[in-house]
């Protein structure tokens, strides 16, 4: 027996929890930076939707704000996102990238989908709208170098 067969197997991330002070705050907040469905809502808790994956928001978050700890978010790209921040006086980090403090202090890094080996399948890319999409030679290189990427990507 392998040290995989004794062992559960990561597939991937169904969701991410955020601990915010408003549900209603945080849909209005997170409605302004992105175009997105809201799965469900309950009395201190929403969620929204991402194809085949979700955001859980939660109302109250009491710790500081996040210096290192911070979740990504794959976008289809950036640019919008960050003139909207700009426009929103959204604190914006200093770093190669993108990332951001939302007004509770959750510290978000935003990453376009072309450049990362982060995929999703045809069919959910279609239901999500985002079709077309396609991805950097260095990001299919990254795939395939894993066995994750077929003859033709």
């Amino acid at each position: 027996m392998t040290e995989t067969d004794e062992k559960s197997r990561l597939v991937g991330m169904n969701h991410v929890a955020l601990e915010v002070g408003d549900i209603d705050a945080a849909l209005e907040f997170y409605g302004e930076l992105f175009a997105f469905e809201l799965r469900g809502r309950g009395e201190s808790m929403a969620f929204i939707d991402m194809g085949d994956q979700f955001i859980a928001l939660s109302e109250g978050r009491a710790q500081p704000p996040d210096d290192h700890r911070h979740f990504g978010l794959v976008v289809d790209q950036r640019e919008t996102l960050r003139k909207k921040l700009d426009e929103m006086d959204v604190e914006v980090l200093d770093t190669p990238g993108l990332d951001f403090l939302d007004p509770w202090g959750n510290r978000v890094q935003v990453v376009v989908y072309r450049d990362i080996q982060f995929s999703k399948t045809d069919e959910i890319l279609e239901g999500m709208g985002l079709e077309g999409l396609d991805k950097t030679e260095d990001a299919i290189e990254q795939l395939r170098k894993k066995g994750l990427a077929g003859r033709g990507s």
